[in-house]
């Protein structure tokens, strides 16, 4: 029990235990050398630096300095990182030549460039504070973004504008918020081969609505405005620019009034390409685009009644430029070579990793609490390249592969070369002061994939306990899986603390097939909640010791949304619960995301209403506790503030914790420590321990 009082700390000092472990792996062509980032020993260093693996040993390239903080960076780079949910500050992204010997990055708004042969880093002169440095495939120059304007410079000093934006609400090479937040497009801006040109974003935010952020707790601070894309408003407008180093430039042709979200682009040896997606999402379009003119050609489109679900990585192409995507068909995902479907029926591919020659790398598997390294070429077909039960991911280039895999007792991160091992990358993350237990479980008539973590000190028949639900529960998001992170080793402690702990993946959530995820097509509520309440009486059958008439639920973000809907609408199942950051109110998330799920406000506003929770205020018979962060930009606090109005004005009793200063990943080391305690105090007081 010593061990389980000092989890909460150990939980925030090492940022969920982040902290120390290897990440963002680039692989040179030549598969030589492999860069990655990694922060300082003992799990709890925040400052990251760039690290070379290179002929079995590891060295550090960039080591920057302490001072170096999120505070110190440029306005538009900090809300990249806050949207990345950065665990680390100091060097956290990065760019190099296909060759991986120069690499450039910025620092505190500076641009720098260091030499993998000398490891002597250097600064580079640029016009203003720098925005996602990208290095040109050759390694000669670095396109940079600065006050919305896209640069190119020399490593040598010899700066100059490519394109300028023409208001204060434009900007060129950078990516705008539902690419970032919904569709995962980071990016704004990529290099042409040849080191001649560009293809680059141009976001135009005029139209969209302002919202304003401040932190109550500091009334001197002015409000951040922010441009944020509601459910049912107007978007961004996103166009797309060949910008040529010799000045010259065309645009991208395509009917933007049909497709106006680019959720993928790029350039690669046979030239720029784009996808582009409908409004409704119902029709993905993958574009070749003319060099020269900017014109434009249909390579592949799919359509789907529900939504066309965008796969990280695709569409990508093969040496020979044959096109890669997938296709949903026969409960499916499956990956699609040259408009063939190239996996069997019941390998669901989560996403592509990248081509070498004709082959095709990439995740996926037939079981959902699983994830593995598969490659596809024309010759060999599918082969499976990993075979330990956990989650696995992975990077290949020139022959060399990182190959990443979390399982229950560690994760590891091992450099192959032709197949053969070759070496490990350390991973310095700290291993959490309590050993993790879970019980894997399929539960009731839909075999809901579920974890029940028991105290260690808990003796079969001696006695009951009180039941915590620990979801998730939402899209694109699994917790119950055989690759342990943060969620168990938290799930755990609760449990140390005197709980049965269930954690259980639902309707909607990624691995199970398209018809799974989709089912929640206009309703993201009653499909999850039902199967919340599903696995509790299954697992309350299975195991006797668990007292379901003390149960509590607990989640963040979706899971928060969650846990208020379970005490609103199934008071005789749950109750108690704390919601962290739960999206109360539908029409306040983004275009992108909500509509996907939900259709667009005005043409489906029954969707929203049997999803909002602020008409159920008058139903909360259970106690509830009710926690934002106040400078929460992804889930604003009016979520919270307009819950919390309307329970008030119901005369239902709720608590509400706000905290001053937190995104919506909460990083002060004290506040997570204390918010873990607070809750546990919360819920043992509910449920009368």
């Amino acid at each position: 029990m010593d061990d389980a009082r000092e989890f909460p700390r150990q939980y925030a000092r090492t940022r969920r235990f982040a902290l120390g472990a290897p990440s963002r792996f680039t692989v040179s062509a030549d598969g030589e050398r492999v860069l990655f980032l990694r922060t300082g020993g003992g799990g709890a260093d925040p400052v990251s630096a760039l690290w070379l693996y290179e002929d079995g040993a590891e060295r550090v390239l960039v080591d920057v300095s302490r001072t170096a903080r999120a505070g110190d960076v440029p306005a538009a780079e900090r809300v990249r990182r806050e949207r990345a949910r950065e665990s680390a500050v100091g060097l956290v992204s990065y760019s190099a030549d296909a060759e991986c010997r120069t690499v450039v990055y910025a620092l505190s708004g500076a641009l720098w460039a260091v030499r993998v042969a000398d490891g002597v880093p250097f600064p580079v002169s640029a016009a203003g504070p720098v925005v996602d440095p990208r290095l040109s495939p050759d390694g000669r120059s670095v396109a940079y973004v600065t006050g919305g304007a896209l640069y190119v410079v020399t490593l040598d000093g010899e700066d100059r504008l490519l394109a300028a934006p023409e208001g204060p609400d434009i900007t060129y090479g950078l990516t705008d918020h539902a690419s970032s937040e919904s569709m995962g497009r980071a990016r704004g801006h990529w290099w042409a081969p040849d080191g001649g040109a560009l293809l680059a974003a141009r976001v135009d935010t005029s139209r969209v609505q302002r919202w304003y952020l401040s932190d109550p707790a500091d009334p001197s601070a002015p409000p951040r405005a922010v441009r944020y894309p509601a459910a049912g408003t107007a978007n961004a407008d996103v166009s797309l620019h060949l910008l040529r180093l010799d000045g010259s430039r065309a645009e991208v042709d395509w009917d933007r009034g049909a497709f106006e979200y680019v959720p993928v682009a790029g350039w690669d040896a046979h030239g720029p390409f784009a996808a582009v997606q409908s409004r409704d999402q119902r029709t993905l379009r993958t574009l070749a685009v003319d060099p020269s003119t900017g014109a434009t050609r249909v390579l592949d489109e799919q359509r789907d009644a529900a939504w066309v679900e965008l796969v990280p990585g695709a569409p990508c192409r093969t040496a020979s430029g044959a096109l890669v995507t997938t296709r949903d068909e026969q409960d499916t995902r499956r990956l699609v070579v040259a408009g063939k479907p190239v996996t069997p029926v019941g390998l669901q591919v989560r996403q592509v990793l990248g081509v070498q020659g004709e082959s095709v790398l990439f995740e996926g598997g037939d079981e959902p609490t699983e994830t593995h390294v598969w490659t596809w070429a024309p010759d060999a077909g599918c082969v499976r390249l990993t075979d330990t039960p956990g989650v696995h991911t992975a990077v290949s280039v020139g022959g060399t592969t990182v190959l990443v895999s979390r399982r229950e007792d560690r994760t590891t991160v091992e450099v192959t070369r032709k197949g053969e091992p070759v070496g490990e990358i350390a991973s310095l993350a700290e291993r959490p002061v309590v050993p993790t237990r879970p019980v894997h479980l399929r539960l009731g008539e839909r075999e809901l994939r579920s974890q029940l973590f028991l105290p260690s000190w808990h003796t079969p028949g001696s006695g009951t306990l009180p039941v915590l639900v620990n979801p998730y529960g939402g899209q694109h998001l699994l917790v119950a899986t055989r690759g342990l992170g943060w969620p168990a080793h938290l799930s755990q402690w609760f449990a140390e603390q005197g709980f049965a702990v269930l954690v259980t993946d639902g309707r909607g959530s990624p691995g199970r097939g398209p018809a799974w995820e989709k089912e929640i097509r206009g309703d993201i509520l009653t499909h999850a909640l039902d199967d919340q309440v599903a696995a509790v009486q299954a697992a309350g059958a299975e195991f006797p010791d668990l007292d379901l008439t003390r149960v509590a639920i607990r989640g963040w973000s979706f899971g928060g949304f969650l846990a208020a809907g379970a005490v609103l609408r199934r008071p005789d199942v749950f109750h108690a619960a704390v919601a962290g950051a739960p999206p109360t109110d539908q029409r306040l998330y983004d275009t992108h995301w909500k509509e996907r799920y939900l259709g667009h406000p005005d043409e489906e506003p029954e969707n929203y209403e049997r999803c909002s929770l602020i008409a159920d205020a008058p139903l909360l018979r259970r106690p509830l506790l009710l926690v934002h962060g106040l400078a929460d930009d992804n889930v604003a606090v009016a979520h919270t503030l307009r819950l919390s109005a309307a329970l008030l004005a119901a005369g239902r009793s709720h608590q509400v914790l706000p905290l001053p200063g937190a995104t919506h990943m909460v990083t002060q080391v004290d506040v997570a420590e204390n918010l873990l305690l607070f809750q546990l105090d919360f819920l043992k007081k509910s449920l009368g321990l």
